[in-house]
Parts: C-alpha cells; sequence; structure tokens
C-alpha cells in the first residue's frame, strides 16, 4: 500500500485519488485521498514508523503539506 511504498522509498507519498494508486490497502472505505510521511530513526537514514494521513475528499493534500509534515516528523 502507500504507507509500504513510503517506507521503502524513503520518501513521502501524496495520493490524490487512492482508487488509483496500485496495491493501496484502505484503513477506511470513506478515505478517498492520502499523504504518508516516513520518519527517520535519529541521526540515520533508517526509516522507523510512518505518519498516515487519509481524507475524506480527493486531492486534500499538498506539496505545502508534505514539507510541513516532514518538519513535524522531524521533532519526532
Amino acid at each position: 500500500g502507500v504507507c509500504g511504498t513510503a517506507w521503502k522509498q524513503k520518501e513521502t507519498v501524496i495520493v490524490p485519488d487512492v482508487d488509483r494508486f496500485p496495491g493501496h490497502i484502505a484503513c477506511s472505505s470513506a478515505s478517498r485521498s492520502e499523504i504518508v510521511v516516513p520518519v527517520f530513526a535519529k541521526d540515520t537514514v533508517e526509516v522507523s514508523a510512518v505518519l498516515d494521513i487519509d481524507s475524506t475528499s480527493l486531492d486534500t493534500f499538498d506539496q505545502t503539506d508534505r514539507f510541513w509534515l516532514e518538519k513535524i516528523t522531524r521533532l519526532i
């Protein structure tokens, strides 16, 4: 799914329409778009977790969301 893709690629994945993402695994049938941000272990390039945010609307997330969510995950 999207979480596994973000983990494997070690980069944020923005999905405007989850129905068009191959292999999407739905957490909720109401989910329409998604952003997943990898969380890196302190001082490494190893992913230790992901921040997964779903929306009930299409095309909810953009590069501004990416920018700020990546900043937030660096504080974790």
